[in-house]
């Protein structure tokens, strides 16, 4: 029964966690843009977008990642003989702690943007957002098909994601541009 609720709350402070990286590089991206606009809209925009910030990161997106990590590892120690040997959970853990370093990243861009210090440009942040969209695929991919995972066909598809996802960015460059 503990196992069942853990790997409930697991599931759905992930997809918070996820929704709320999602959001708020998507609120970079805004921000970023919104300094290209003249007085008194920028500051307004900008501002508007400090406070949704602010509220997502530390009211969703910390919190969802903290329970997500800690209902995993305490599935993880309930089980850590089967887990242990289990190769795809190696993987797994390996990718969480790429989204983990990705979340920090994302803290340290939103920490510049307070301060209106940024180098990322609205292109730079638009790949970055699909960063996190390999990693969701990735985790997916490698805890669903688990034992039955290939490494060739894990890579294939790995790089057929980021192939559509940059060249879905590639597309909307051109789109954007024209008008």
């Amino acid at each position: 029964m503990l196992f069942s609720v853990l790997k409930s709350l697991h599931l759905i402070f992930m997809v918070s966690w996820f929704a709320g990286l999602f959001y708020m590089v998507r609120l970079f991206i805004y921000s970023v843009e919104a300094l290209d606009e003249n007085e008194p809209k920028r500051t307004i925009l900008y501002d508007q977008f400090l406070i949704m910030q602010k509220r997502l990161w530390w009211i969703i997106t910390t919190p969802s990642m903290i329970i997500t990590v800690f209902c995993g590892f305490s599935m993880i120690f309930l089980n850590i003989e089967y887990y242990s040997k289990t190769p795809w959970m190696h993987i797994k853990l390996a990718f969480v702690l790429c989204l983990i370093i990705y979340h920090f990243i994302s803290q340290g861009i939103y920490f510049n943007l307070l301060q209106k210090k940024t180098t990322w440009t609205s292109m730079k942040l638009r790949i970055w957002n699909e960063v996190a969209t390999l990693l969701l695929v990735s985790i997916i991919f490698v805890v669903v098909l688990k034992d039955s995972f290939s490494w060739i066909k894990g890579v294939t598809g790995f790089l057929a994601v980021t192939i559509l996802l940059f060249s879905g960015i590639k597309l909307y460059k051109k789109y954007r541009s024209k008008s």
